[in-house]
Parts: C-alpha cells; sequence; structure tokens
C-alpha cells in the first residue's frame, strides 16, 4: 500500500527554520543568500500550507507565536537529521574529515602540540581546524566539533565541560629581568600588568590575596587571552592565564609563575556538538580523546620563582 504524505514545500520549510532560529527575516536571508522579500514569501507559502500563523510583527521586527515555536522545534530536528544523513552517505566513500573550532588560545597552547598523539590514534581520520571566538553556532554544519567556552548552553547541541583550571600571574625570564623585585602580590601593581578585553581576572586574583585593586586599571589590553601571553612572551608585562593552556611554557621556563596565588579552579572549556552528531564516530572519537587528554593534564607542573 503507497505511502500517501502531505508534505510541506521544502523551500519554505527552510525559509521559515532560518528565520524562526534567528527570528530575523533579515538574517535568514544573509544565512541563505537571498533576499529578506523571498524569506517572507516563503514563510507566507508556509503558513497557507499550513493554515496556521508562524510569526507575529512586533516593533523590533517578528516572532514566534505559540504555533511558530512548537514547529520550529520539530522541523529544526528533523533538519539536524537530515542533514547528518546527507553528510553520512556523502562520505560514506571518502576519507573521513573531522571539523574542529577552537578559540586561539586553545588552539595553539592546548589543542594543536597534542593533535600529533590524536594522529597516531587514528590514522585513518583527517582534520581541520579552524580558529573562532564565542558565541558558539552550529547552525552553519559547517563544523563538527566546537571548543566551546565556558559551560552555557547551546540550542540544539549537547554541550560537555571537559577542562578545569585556575588563573596565576606569569611573565618571561627577560620581562622579570628588568623589573624591581616582586616579592608579595602587591608589588604587581608597580609593574605593568596585561589586560583581556574578553575576561578579566585580576581583580579577582588581588583580592584573593587580600590586596584591594585599584579602582581604574592601567596597562595594555588584548582582544583575547591568546594576544596576552604572546605580549608577555614579548616582555611587556605581567600576564593572568589559565594555567592549564600554559603547561609547556611553565615546564620550559618560557613563562615563569610568580607566586603560588591563584584563583578558584572554573571550568574555562566544553566540548559542543549537535545533538543528532553524538553517535557519529569521529565525533565519538574526537570526544573521547579529548576528555583522556584533559584527565591526563589535570595537574601541571609549575615553577614559582616567588613565594
Amino acid at each position: 500500500m503507497a505511502v500517501i504524505r502531505r508534505l510541506p514545500p521544502f523551500a519554505a520549510v527552510r525559509a521559515f527554520e532560518a528565520a524562526g532560529r534567528h527570528e530575523s527575516f533579515t538574517e535568514a536571508a544573509v544565512e541563505l543568500n537571498v533576499t529578506q522579500s523571498a524569506i517572507s514569501h516563503q514563510v507566507k507559502r508556509l503558513e497557507a500550507f499550513l493554515d496556521a500563523r508562524l510569526f507575529r510583527r512586533v516593533p523590533h521586527g517578528v516572532e514566534l507565536t505559540a504555533v511558530g515555536r512548537g514547529y520550529l522545534g520539530e522541523l529544526s530536528e528533523l533538519l539536524d537529521r537530515l542533514d547528518a544523513s546527507t553528510r553520512r552517505v556523502r562520505g560514506a566513500d571518502r576519507t573521513e574529515l573531522l571539523r574542529v573550532r577552537a578559540t586561539p588560545a586553545f588552539t595553539t597552547r592546548w589543542l594543536l602540540p597534542r593533535m600529533l598523539d590524536f594522529q597516531a590514534a587514528h590514522p585513518d581520520l583527517d582534520y581541520e581546524v579552524t580558529i573562532g571566538m564565542p558565541p558558539t553556532d552550529l547552525s552553519q554544519n559547517d563544523v563538527d566539533v566546537v571548543v566551546h567556552w565556558g559551560t552555557e548552553p547551546v540550542p540544539g547541541a549537547r554541550v560537555e565541560p571537559f577542562l578545569r583550571s585556575a588563573r596565576a600571574p606569569v611573565a618571561s625570564r627577560g620581562f622579570l629581568h628588568a623589573a624591581p623585585a616582586l616579592d608579595s602580590p602587591a608589588d604587581l601593581l608597580e609593574v605593568t600588568l596585561l589586560h583581556d578585553k574578553v575576561q578579566d581576572g585580576w581583580s579577582a586574583w588581588f583580592q584573593s590575596c587580600g590586596v584591594t585593586p585599584p579602582a581604574a586599571w592601567r596597562g595594555p589590553r588584548f582582544d583575547h587571552c591568546e594576544l596576552v601571553l604572546q605580549a608577555a612572551e614579548a616582555d611587556l608585562g605581567v600576564a593572568l592565564p589559565y594555567t592549564a593552556l600554559i603547561q609547556r611554557e611553565l615546564e620550559s621556563e618560557g613563562l615563569v609563575q610568580l607566586f603560588r596565588r591563584e584563583t578558584l579552579p572554573a571550568m574555562i572549556y566544553s566540548l559542543a556538538y549537535r545533538d543528532c552528531d553524538a553517535e557519529i564516530p569521529r565525533v565519538r572519537r574526537f570526544r573521547d580523546w579529548i576528555f583522556d587528554q584533559a584527565a591526563d593534564s589535570a595537574s601541571p607542573r609549575l615553577r614559582v620563582v616567588a613565594p
């Protein structure tokens, strides 16, 4: 007996799903590389097919109706599953390619030095590494896993925390040679401190030492922690990085931890991937590998030059 399906037009479904995910016809048009009027036309077409209103006009644009929000959740899951199945079929006769995205510091300081181990363990799996900054976006389907900053939930994705770290002040040997004596945490207020515009932890660190931080900070500011670390290695000042990212630099004494006092450990990275990709072998293999690596690096060996 033939199965008769009453399915909506796929172009209309795709336009609605993008518009609903962004709650913006403009952003949906950019994502799908069409005009805003094309998105509006397709959404009206789908509403006519369903005989239901999916969006309502509001002063700042559009927002989903209750019916639209429920329909979006079901469609997004179906499209994710369709995408995953399609990629599996297309890749059946090709070399497996794992696509990874991570922040600059994590990629340079933590991930790449360990990828030789990953290659040895999975010689049949090619990989592509790209750099990205928060927020995590898996909607474009251009990446398999994202090393996600923090633990915030991501719609349609699993977010699994794996790397915890404290922060501590570090500097290069060249900077310490030219700087005045740093005998106590308060002495750092007299030298150049390097600041991270994404998340700067100096106030918390000084407070943990019983030192009142200044009302206004001075010193160079950088877009993210990788630039801060490069500035510290260039003898520009004292940085306050997450120590889990700089084990190699501490062991080689390219950077030196100045005091034993550290901030409270925080969960700094999670692995994020689409729910529908959880059982894809390349995703599962990378997930298991990175958790093993994080467990092995949980207790870094530090060199401290001041009490």
